[in-house]
């Protein structure tokens, strides 16, 4: 036994049965019965006092998972994102979380860029307010100057948050395994993947250098567009736990009152941000993943602004290309090319009714597509269509499901500013880019040249390996395995009833032959044989009834 591990392990129980507490408060307390005491219903209520039965499920799960810290606030914002796994009702619900944190004292944080810089900051930085102007989940945000007079902003993390992420991480882990192995319904959406992905994710936005490399190549991509400006890194005052960065003068672009007393058009406005953000996706596939609108500032000189690049999105090529074929079917009204590239984009179950599901988004293109572009909603159109996907428990990738919530949340933003602004015309302009992309020489070239790599190296093995299974065929080494899906359980429920089959026919040899002992002329072991097979013949057809009917 690995006693160093004793702490770890005494901790995990200790946070493992807390928050089996908070879902369990949270999870019950809508059966919780009128009558029951006061004193009992007092435990069911929020901080504020507010009974949880009065509650929605979805608000009661966003209370838990604020309660529950900062590692259960992302999975929830994760999750957000995820429409065909939670729906768009409970995903409206979670994308309210919030995830303030109480700041560090002021001594915590100066022992902490000092550990992480190698020097107080009074000498890295010619002025630093030790007083956090505010504070998240990982990390607190500080005011500084540069010795060369610019002001920055230095994020610095919480003091152990790392440990605390990664006990919760553990924990999530092993509840998502419980899920998936005793609960068949949980497990088609594969929970354990889910945790295993969210993990990654999080352990990545723990490391403030990534945050610094994002922000250098966001720079990279925009550095010819005069209308965005992305906030300069400091590599030299930057490490794992800090990060240093310019402060920029602007404020929000949800405030409407400021831009119009600082004369700003926000109109304008809304379609530069919203051309930036089909830049990232369709032009880099890199792009940033949570614009809400504190996230997207308006600055002195009218130009766009771009905070918090901790959360990214990436896209390859093969997602990208299923993104634009989605947008495209849209556009284009085409029901059935959406059919097929949802079914060669995603993960669908052996059962899926392909006819069923061409159907449902027939009337989907019907009712929400055919309409005048005044009228479209596509906020409103993705989220039906995610609700389809849904219902036939078809599994989209993850960097699909995410970018159709960042362009439902993005057009939530600029409406705020423009209430007819409809990114449906910004995509619909971008129709024929699209399809200049798919037939350019570029692209044709990469295509061809990976299919010149793939059909050599098919060329090149195909001698070797033939002759290696003809040479198998003629000295009688060649053997042919089959994988046949559920083959344990059909062998299993086919034991048993030869098993309950012979038990029942022995059995009731012994009960003609009247085999001792007896009880009224009765054989004991002839009718308790007989008992038990009948249980037993019953069990099984209780199993093929569940798994599903004979015809």
């Amino acid at each position: 036994m690995n006693f160093m591990s004793i702490p770890q392990f005494t901790r995990n129980t200790m946070r493992f049965t807390e928050i089996v507490g908070v879902l369990g408060k949270y999870g019950l307390a809508n059966w919780i019965p009128e009558q029951f005491p006061d004193m009992v219903k007092g435990f069911f209520k929020t901080a504020d006092g507010v009974d949880l039965n009065t509650l929605s499920d979805g608000a009661r799960l966003r209370l838990a998972l604020t309660e529950l810290g900062p590692t259960f606030i992302k999975l929830g914002q994760v999750l957000s994102t995820r429409v065909d796994l939670v729906g768009s009702e409970l995903a409206n619900e979670l994308a309210e979380l919030q995830s303030g944190t109480p700041a560090d004292p002021p001594e915590v944080v100066r022992a902490t860029i000092e550990a992480e810089l190698g020097k107080p900051p009074e000498e890295l930085f010619a002025a630093f307010d030790s007083e956090a102007i505010a504070s998240a989940s990982i990390g607190q945000a500080h005011l500084a100057t540069l010795h060369n007079g610019q002001q920055v902003i230095v994020k610095v993390q919480h003091q152990g948050i790392e440990e605390k992420v990664e006990t919760d991480l553990d924990i999530l882990i092993a509840l998502a395994k419980l899920a998936e192995q005793y609960d068949p319904e949980l497990r088609f959406y594969l929970p354990q993947n889910t945790a295993a992905e969210f993990r990654q994710s999080l352990l990545r936005e723990l490391d403030f250098r990534r945050e610094m490399r994002n922000l250098l190549q966001f720079e990279r991509n925009f550095h010819n567009n005069p209308a965005v400006h992305i906030p300069i890194a400091y590599p030299d005052l930057t490490t794992r736990r800090v990060l240093t960065m310019e402060q920029l003068n602007g404020y929000s672009i949800a405030n409407v009152e400021r831009l119009e007393q600082d004369g700003f058009d926000g109109k304008a406005l809304v379609h530069t941000g919203a051309n930036i953000f089909m830049d990232m996706i369709f032009r880099d596939r890199f792009y940033h993943a949570d614009p809400h609108p504190g996230n997207i500032w308006v600055l002195s000189d009218g130009r766009i602004g771009l905070l918090d690049c901790g959360m990214i999105g990436r896209l390859d090529s093969r997602t990208q290309q299923g993104i634009e074929q989605i947008l495209f079917a849209v556009i284009s009204k085409d029901s059935s090319q959406l059919t097929t590239v949802v079914i060669r984009l995603s993960s669908a179950p052996l059962t899926l009714n392909r006819a069923a599901l061409e159907a449902d988004i027939e009337d989907f293109v019907a009712e929400h597509i055919e309409q005048a572009a005044a009228d479209f909603d596509i906020s409103n159109t993705l989220d039906m269509l995610a609700a389809i996907i849904r219902k036939h428990r078809i599994l989209l990738p993850t960097g699909i499901s995410s970018l159709i919530r960042l362009l439902i949340m993005l057009e939530g933003t600029v409406k705020m500013l423009d209430p007819e602004f409809k990114l449906f015309d910004i995509l619909a302009s971008r129709k024929v880019e699209f399809m200049q992309k798919r037939v350019s020489f570029d692209h044709l070239t990469q295509h061809v040249l990976k299919s010149y790599r793939d059909w050599e190296r098919l060329l090149t093995m195909l001698p070797h390996e033939f002759a290696e299974i003809l040479e198998n065929f003629r000295s009688g080494r060649l053997e042919v395995h089959l994988a046949i899906r559920h083959l344990d359980s059909i062998v299993n429920r086919l034991v048993y009833a030869m098993l309950s089959a012979a038990l029942f026919i022995g059995s009731s040899w012994i009960l003609s032959a009247s085999v001792p002992p007896l009880v009224k002329g009765v054989s004991v072991p002839g009718a308790g044989g007989c008992v038990v097979a009948a249980v037993l013949g019953l069990r099984l057809m209780y199993a093929v009834k569940k798994s599903g009917d004979l015809d």
